[in-house]
């Protein structure tokens, strides 16, 4: 474990696995990085509840994509969200419910995660994900990204009125998405705290 990334302002959680010998290994680590981030959210994406009136089912995704970006940090964290688009754009069947492809009107949110995966991690590398009340704050900006991006292309690519595709891709998520933030809250300082604890 990186005892330096401890106290290093622009560390993510990553950064605590031990240090890579030579370039070749790191690369391979953050390849390996990546790959998991990407599978993490994949899988997660098959927790889904349809919401009644709603194309859009409550998902694990955004949750997964949140945490992949803050703990893998920017890069790591767009690269592992851009292979989860590109591969179910390619047909592999792990965007939520087991569906792929781009013409969904879900693949709006696809979008947003990414973008939001690459936000959260730069808001980790500035100490985002260390406190309670910051890591809220990083959790709601990703939040506020994935909808800005998902509910416009949800109006768009169903003809709906902006207003209804508020209502429905917007509204009813609130509370759930309150839940996983406040899972985030104690998640990400807890293992902060977890990592100090062991290199102490």
């Amino acid at each position: 474990m990186s005892t330096a990334a401890l106290t290093s302002p622009g560390a993510v959680l990553a950064d605590l696995l031990p240090a890579a010998s030579t370039a070749s290994r790191a690369r391979v680590r953050d390849a390996a990085l990546v790959l998991g981030g990407a599978a993490l959210t994949g899988i997660a994406a098959q927790i889904a509840v349809p919401v009644p009136g709603s194309p859009v089912p409550v998902t694990g995704q955004t949750f997964a994509a949140l945490l992949v970006g803050a703990s893998l940090g920017t890069r790591r964290g767009l690269l592992s969200l851009a292979l989860y688009a590109v591969a179910g754009m390619a047909g592999m069947p792990w965007f939520a419910g087991g569906a792929s492809g781009a013409g969904g009107a879900t693949f709006g949110y696809v979008m947003g995660m990414l973008l939001a995966a690459g936000l959260v991690g730069a808001l980790a590398r500035r100490g985002g994900d260390r406190g309670v009340l910051r890591t809220a704050a990083t959790m709601a900006a990703g939040t506020a990204v994935i909808y800005a991006v998902g509910v416009p292309y949800l109006a768009l690519s169903t003809g709906m009125p902006f207003g209804q595709a508020v209502a429905v891709g917007l509204v009813p998520f609130l509370i759930g998405d309150a839940l996983k933030a406040a899972l985030a809250m104690g998640a990400l300082p807890t293992a902060w705290k977890l990592a100090g604890g062991r290199c102490g």
